[in-house]
């Protein structure tokens, strides 16, 4: 009798009928496959029950030949008369084939290429049929590729699985073909030890909402009963689906919970007061007048500087509503009290944009700003170093270079993670263990919707910066075809003769057999040669070396090129405020999130900004949904919840470098309420933690699930 930790690799011992060791294999590494797990021999049947159908079909009622309409779906119980098969288009292709009775018709049903079914087919044969209906040309229904069950005399002692009941439909999981997983599933049902499942949730959190057991919901997920109607369990709302669906929230929320009471309980290494010379000192590197928003996410992130716990706030805001400058005042803050700041951005071209507009911003100070990248010299490394080491510098801008071997700070109190999201997590501790637990600040320039910041940043406090700075117009967003080319070469022109720069990006770099597009090399020569000959055309691209891409932007921000054409390397921390026109070619090939990021480079200036999305005419429902989307709104916050309902967690965030927790059930889109309720239960939990058994036990479970990292945490 197979139990939940029974390896799948063990499962053909457990008497599952016709389950062979090397399907048994092939079954563990399908499902190991869909975990992204390493060792298929690892995973369990656990694993295997929590792969669901992705829908079901009722096929329960019993039809008649005579009830059937064209195209219908339906069951039928029929006796095969006649079988054979023959072969087709010159031979390649072979149809197996028969027809049968029932007392008021008859039908054909055949299969493409499965002439060992000949056997399985006798005359007399009763069998269950599910499928889609067709009237053929004799005038008899006939089914292509029906699911089939075979009917045994003694028929009360068989449940069939495929036909005649509520059935489940799964995605082929590797080798495994949808009815041979069926099949599997259902017997391995039928024989486990279910008294062996543990209740993991307490009682009175499955009382307070409502949830059935964790046995029953095994086994109502995969063969439902017919007491809820089949509509819920195709919306994943069935009692069953929603029971895993908070289990697995469930574990998020005390994860989550538990990460955040082990940062708050360790011992903070710094020490900050704020009197008027500190707010002397602040007031002093401000450019300009702070709106409401930064005001109001300042406040919270020094009241968490000057609290006895370490700060770990994310700071969150659309392209150009001003983080940078509340960062740097933050880190004023600190500077003031003694301490070094260090901020970490992913890309050469931001570092050495943030350095810039940092120490223009600090002109007036006393502070030392120094940027630290990769592309130093040798020697320049080494003296940065040794100034870092003797605390000379306070505040240093650099990429991932600010935590190699020989980067060590004097009093490292406040660090800045930029564009958090491109970092793996094991980047970011290593920058924080270079304080002693230093006040951390993660900035995004990525909205992040509510439910996704629950899941990926649940562990950390939310400032939002939801307000741009005055003067700020949105920029206008148009989507044409490619009947609009020469309009829109006109109207660049135009604003180039006014004396206002140009983007014009290319989904490609160099021109693909596979892909039909344009791409950048090329079009840059031509856009210089055919279409712009009096203008200066810049090319910059992910392959060119740095020092290369960096003279270009560089020879941009100087104005000395007219239109820079680019690839999406340009997507995050170019500000040029004179280029105030961006073309976007083949927009249809860029995801919601990429273009609302490259939009962004433009309207930095008080000048009305422009994006046309130029598309192609073979554009998806997805595509033409996202275009619209875009030409709808320039809010960050709608672009980033729409981004988020139409490609899921994972691919909006990139599940590996952010650590979105891989869900087997839940959706946390369309699943947020339960997300809510079951964080409430965590938290409700983790408020009232007084040592009982109960409360130790579920911790325990949660600290075995190696995806929450958890193993550190006190």
């Amino acid at each position: 009798m197979p139990k939940l930790a029974t390896p799948l690799y063990e499962l053909h011992l457990h008497e599952i009928p016709r389950l062979a060791m090397k399907t048994a294999q092939k079954l563990a590494q399908g499902v190991a496959a869909s975990l992204g797990a390493a060792d298929p021999r690892q995973v369990t049947v656990e694993d295997l029950l929590h792969y669901l159908p992705m829908r079901y079909e009722d096929r329960s009622n019993l039809a008649r030949i005579r009830d059937l309409e064209h195209g219908m779906f339906a069951t039928l119980e029929v006796e095969v008369r006649i079988a054979g098969s023959y072969a087709v288009k010159g031979g390649r292709l072979r149809i197996f084939e028969f027809s049968a009775v029932d007392e008021t018709g008859q039908i054909r049903a055949y299969w493409w290429n499965q002439v060992y079914l000949q056997n399985s087919f006798p005359r007399g044969r009763r069998v269950l049929l599910y499928g889609q209906w067709k009237r053929g040309r004799r005038g008899f229904f006939e089914v292509e590729n029906p699911d089939y069950e075979f009917v045994s005399d003694d028929d009360d002692s068989t449940d069939p699985i495929h036909t005649g009941r509520r059935v489940p439909v799964y995605r082929k999981l590797g080798e495994v073909r949808t009815k041979q997983l069926r099949s599997i599933i259902y017997h391995v049902i039928e024989r486990l030890d279910f008294s062996e499942v543990e209740e993991v949730i307490p009682k009175e959190v499955l009382a307070r909402n409502g949830l059935i057991s964790r046995a029953e919901s095994f086994r109502q997920i995969h063969f439902p009963t017919d007491e809820t109607p089949l509509e819920l369990y195709n919306k994943f709302q069935s009692p069953a689906h929603r029971r895993l669906i908070f289990e697995e929230f469930f574990w998020l929320g005390l994860a989550m919970g538990l990460r955040k009471q082990g940062r708050e309980q360790s011992p903070k290494g710094t020490v900050i007061e704020i009197n008027d010379p500190v707010r002397d000192a602040v007031r002093q590197v401000l450019p300009f007048k702070p709106t409401g928003a930064q005001k109001r996410a300042l406040g919270e992130i020094v009241a968490d500087m000057t609290s006895p716990r370490p700060m770990n706030r994310l700071l969150q805001g659309d392209v150009g509503s001003g983080k940078t400058i509340v960062a740097v005042q933050a880190a004023v803050v600190a500077i003031e009290n003694g301490y070094q700041t260090a901020i970490m951005v992913p890309t050469e071209i931001l570092a050495e944009q943030h350095a810039k507009t940092i120490k223009r911003v600090m002109a007036s100070t006393r502070y030392r700003v120094e940027l630290l990248t990769g592309s130093l010299t040798t020697g320049r490394k080494r003296e940065l170093h040794e100034a870092i080491s003797k605390g000379e510098v306070d505040l240093v801008v650099g990429t991932h270079a600010l935590i190699q071997e020989g980067v060590g700070f004097r009093k490292l109190g406040f660090v800045v993670i930029d564009e958090q999201h491109r970092f793996g997590v094991l980047q970011r501790a290593e920058l924080m263990n270079r304080g002693y637990n230093p006040d951390v600040l993660v900035m995004t320039a990525t909205p992040i919707p509510r439910s996704l910041a629950m899941t990926v940043y649940g562990d950390l406090d939310v400032s939002i910066i939801d307000e741009m700075p005055p003067g700020r117009k949105p920029v206008i967003t148009k989507v044409r075809g490619e009947e609009a080319r020469t309009k829109i070469y006109h109207f660049l022109d135009r604003v180039i003769r006014e004396g206002r720069q140009v983007y014009v990006v290319y989904p490609l770099v160099e021109e693909s057999e596979k892909l039909d597009l344009l791409n950048a090399s090329q079009m840059a020569e031509h856009l210089q040669t055919a279409v712009f000959p009096k203008f200066r055309i810049g090319l910059i691209h992910g392959r060119m070396k740095q020092e290369e891409k960096d003279e270009t932007m560089e020879q941009f921000r100087r104005g000395e090129i007219h239109i820079l054409v680019a690839t999406t390397v340009i997507e995050v921390g170019v500000d040029v405020p004179n280029a105030n026109v961006m073309l976007v070619e083949h927009a249809e090939r860029f995801g919601l999130s990429q273009l609302h990021q490259l939009r962004g480079r433009v309207g930095r200036g008080n000048e009305q900004a422009f994006c046309i999305l130029l598309a192609g005419h073979k554009r998806t429902a997805e595509a033409r949904e996202r275009l619209a989307i875009m030409e709808e709104t320039s809010d960050g916050f709608k672009v980033a919840e729409k981004d988020l309902e139409i490609r899921g967690p994972g691919e909006v965030m990139g599940t590996r470098q952010s650590g979105v927790p891989a869900f087997r059930v839940g959706n946390i889109v369309r699943d947020y309420a339960v997300l809510e309720a079951a964080k409430r239960e965590a938290d409700r939990l983790l408020a009232a933690r007084s040592g009982s058994s109960e409360t130790a036990r579920l911790i325990e479970i949660v600290r075995r699930q190696p995806k929450f990292g958890l193993a550190a945490v006190g």
